[in-house]
């Protein structure tokens, strides 16, 4: 499977809530920094990173910021 998002482009995560629904959208931007291999079932990853530091997301955790 290809990327959706390229090196450099501004990403929000989406976090997963109790009841397994994907939305909720977790404090703060982050840049695309790396583009990693699928992981076991096929979704792109991607490192990502902000003030806060960085951290590892699938692509399907993750949204545009337009």
């Amino acid at each position: 499977m290809s990327h959706k998002f390229k090196l450099g482009q501004n990403v929000r995560q989406l976090g997963i809530s109790y009841g397994g629904n994907k939305g909720t959208l977790l404090h703060g931007f982050y840049k695309v920094v790396r583009l990693m291999p699928d992981d076991g079932s096929g979704e792109p990853c991607y490192r990502i990173k902000s003030v806060d530091g960085e951290r590892a997301a699938r692509e399907d955790e993750l949204t545009l910021v337009s």
